[in-house]
């Protein structure tokens, strides 16, 4: 079983997702378009780049903060992964963690994100969107 099925022995852990190479410049971090069940977006890609085209269960870093009004909004439902231009907008549920850090639940798929201010109350279990820039947005494939 794979990550995205009920019952995978990953459920929360690791999402499987089919990833495509996109062009590359050597002065730039290799890049790939994911696709997932939950939608699709260019991010950069952490593995092997001669593995860049293919089915992995991957690990998600965002290395932009969750700032609420800015980046973070309520959205109406989801869940959901898409491109925006230069952006990744990734819908979910919202799970707050003690010391600073959130969780969005992208379906069963937990993506961490440290928080850059307090959130409004009630937030926490709400459904929001957040928007990063694809260059802070990773794959990391997940080794078992």
């Amino acid at each position: 079983m794979f990550a995205d099925q009920p019952g995978g022995a990953m459920d929360h852990e690791a999402m499987f997702v089919r990833t495509e190479r996109l062009p590359h410049s050597p002065r730039w971090p290799m890049t790939v378009r994911v696709h997932t069940s939950v939608g699709s977006a260019v991010v950069l890609w952490c593995g092997d780049p001669r593995e860049a085209d293919g089915h992995h269960l991957v690990e998600w870093t965002v290395d932009e903060d969750l700032h609420w009004g800015r980046n973070t909004l309520p959205a109406a439902a989801g869940p959901e992964l898409r491109q925006d231009g230069g952006r990744v907008l990734m819908t979910g549920r919202l799970r707050l963690a003690e010391e600073g850090a959130a969780c969005l639940r992208l379906g069963p798929w937990p993506v961490l994100f440290d928080l850059a201010a307090p959130v409004p109350g009630g937030v926490d279990g709400a459904w929001v969107r957040i928007s990063a820039a694809s260059q802070d947005v990773a794959l990391h494939p997940y080794r078992i």
